[in-house]
């Protein structure tokens, strides 16, 4: 093992830089959770597919992190509340360290000293969200569940926004992961606007669904079912009114717009994540001056991409909007795709200029080929 010396109170980080291409993590990630009103600091390991949660004592973390940097990786960032330590393992196995003082006053960041008014307030208790590890027992947000808190609150703004005149809803969360938007919507539908909404959560990991079920179950969350399945292979139901996704990867989203589309929901509300379709069709013979910088290439494919999503549903007939849904701080994937649909008749024109972009940029894409191939 080797001789490093790992600070105490540890409250975030992450370990990342393979030691060996082909070991199963690929990153680690290391946040503060609350668990029977006790923090514990869990790690998030990443393999290419899926994602394995452990929860450490405290008497745990330093020799844990040590064993990583020793067999697995080569870089370290941690945090805690007021330094930021980083490490990197070299080549010859020496260990190069360095410690600054953190610029975060506070890990919940404020606004010019103005506290923002949520939908649902800091203090305002959504029991899920103490299963989640988002809230205390006692309402108040997390320092590790800040970030999330703000996304799931600003999506639901922009959802409540346009459902207004609404007393009964079908929802159907695609891709829906821990579910904390899905249980968000479910708290504040049924249990605060007492309206009559079933909402319904899809994704592909078995044990996420598991214990999502459990915890609705917990709370006689009863109109609020979570099953085990891919959005692809999903049969569709004509009565659902809205379906949402956050951060569905890849073309996970286009098959969401899809059954969306065919079964002609009212209220499509999507954030998409990891554009990398149109990435790795983009020709590099004929984008060299954009290809050769790999983040301008990944912008700019996912601004096509989306650019097609959004035009795709103002065909269908859906009033679009492509907006901002949170600060690029606190989360990269921040365009969200509203769209609500209105009796306005197909417009052939904007199909005619999706087919034309396509062909000028010599791509395919899912949302497109899985609509107009079948004509």
């Amino acid at each position: 093992m080797l001789d490093i010396n790992i600070p105490d109170g540890i409250i975030k980080g992450i370990i990342s830089g393979k030691k060996d291409k082909n070991q199963k993590n690929e990153k680690v990630k290391l946040d503060t959770i609350l668990i029977k009103n006790e923090e514990v600091l869990q790690l998030a390991c990443y393999t290419d597919k899926q994602v394995f949660h452990k929860n450490l004592k405290s008497e745990e973390v330093s020799l844990e992190i040590i064993r990583l940097l020793t067999e697995e990786f080569n870089n370290a960032e941690l945090y805690t509340k007021d330094y930021i330590y980083s490490y990197r393992i070299t080549s010859k196995g020496k260990v190069l360290s360095n410690k600054r003082k953190s610029k975060e006053v506070s890990l919940v960041p404020l606004s010019h000293n103005k506290k923002k008014n949520y939908i649902l307030e800091d203090g305002l208790l959504v029991p899920a969200l103490v299963d989640l590890g988002i809230q205390t027992p006692d309402g108040k947000v997390t320092k590790a569940g800040y970030d999330k808190f703000k996304q799931i609150n600003r999506f639901l703004e922009i959802i409540d926004d346009s459902i207004k005149d609404e007393k009964e809803l079908n929802i159907i969360d695609f891709g829906c992961g821990k579910s904390y938007l899905t249980f968000i919507l479910y708290y504040y539908f049924v249990e605060i606007k007492k309206m009559n909404v079933n909402i319904t959560g899809l994704d592909l990991k078995e044990d996420v669904i598991d214990h999502c079920n459990e915890i609705a179950e917990k709370y006689g969350y009863t109109r609020l079912k979570f099953y085990k399945g891919d959005i692809a292979k999903y049969k569709e139901n004509n009565d659902i009114d809205m379906i949402v996704t956050l951060h569905a990867c890849d073309t996970a989203t286009d098959y969401a717009l899809y059954h969306a589309i065919t079964m002609n929901v009212k209220y499509i509300f999507s954030v998409p994540c990891c554009q990398h379709e149109i990435n790795l069709e983009l020709d590099s013979s004929n984008f060299h001056l954009i290809n050769k910088y790999g983040i301008l290439k990944e912008r700019f494919s996912a601004i096509l991409t989306d650019a097609i999503r959004a035009n795709i549903l103002q065909y269908y007939g859906y009033k679009t909007q492509v907006m901002e849904f949170v600060d690029f701080e606190n989360s990269p994937k921040n365009l969200l795709i509203r769209a609500v649909k209105t009796n306005n008749s197909k417009n052939e024109k904007i199909k005619e200029e999706i087919e034309a972009l396509l062909e000028e940029y010599k791509i395919k894409q899912t949302l497109y080929s899985l609509l107009f191939t079948k004509e």
